[in-house]
């Protein structure tokens, strides 16, 4: 779709803020709940850092990593036993790999590149199509769908989401270390926060969640609420 920006675009919900404050989970919620299509665009991203590192070209080589970003070979299907969007890229699944912490690592310094963000900007708003959308990310309610009616920014303290990260990795057969997730996620808070092109923070008007002490069901209630004030009509029927 194009120009989203310029214009309302009235069956959207953002959902951003930082790594392992669950976005992912709640995005999946609201989407089956609403009948609703899902952006993960953090997975765009990691596909991105994950393809870089398959073509051998460096994170900071912003020339070759926009060009690749304007190329990317990707596709998406659905996984009918986990109902999960998995991404294809050139023909290779990813779902085992980009949910790595290499592949977030990846994925955070390929998106400081404003060449590659601006490649893969255009691709993101052509994912929303009627019903409507619910996007997951860091930027969508400042940058990709700022004309979004209902945004939300979702966080939790670093402590809590290391150890959220701990227990999915574990549970998994993972092998984790708690200080190293811990640093990690603060290194990359750091470099989301900072960076110069859509830098990580809430966009006017989101709602501001802290599911540090929160289960999924609750932050899924609250927002509910939140969304039925500004769209009542979301959950109408």
């Amino acid at each position: 779709m194009n120009n989203t920006a310029n214009i309302v675009t009235p069956n959207i919900i953002t959902v951003d803020g930082p790594s392992g404050a669950g976005k992912g989970t709640l995005s999946l919620l609201l989407a089956d709940k609403l009948g609703w299509h899902i952006l993960d665009s953090g997975v765009l991203y990691r596909v991105l850092g994950v393809a870089a590192l398959k073509h051998h070209i460096a994170l900071d080589d912003e020339l070759k990593v926009a060009q690749l970003a304007r190329h990317l070979d990707i596709d998406f299907k659905l996984n009918p036993s986990s109902q999960e969007v998995e991404p294809v890229l050139e023909g290779d699944n990813l779902a085992g790999l980009i949910r790595t912490d290499d592949a977030g690592q990846a994925a955070s310094k390929v998106a400081v590149i404003p060449a590659a963000r601006e490649a893969l900007l255009e691709r993101q708003r052509e994912f929303y199509r009627l019903p409507g959308l619910v996007a997951d990310g860091r930027d969508m309610g400042t940058v990709v769908f700022p004309d979004a009616p209902v945004k939300i920014f979702l966080t939790a303290s670093a402590e809590r989401r290391a150890e959220r990260r701990y227990k999915q990795l574990k549970n998994k057969g993972v092998d984790a270390n708690m200080r190293a997730l811990l640093d990690s996620i603060k290194a990359r808070d750091e470099r989301d926060r900072t960076r110069p092109v859509a830098p990580l923070v809430p966009a006017n008007g989101a709602f501001i969640i802290d599911s540090s002490e929160l289960t999924i069901t609750e932050v899924l209630t609250q927002v509910l609420e939140f969304s039925a004030k500004s769209m009542p009509e979301i959950l109408a029927g």
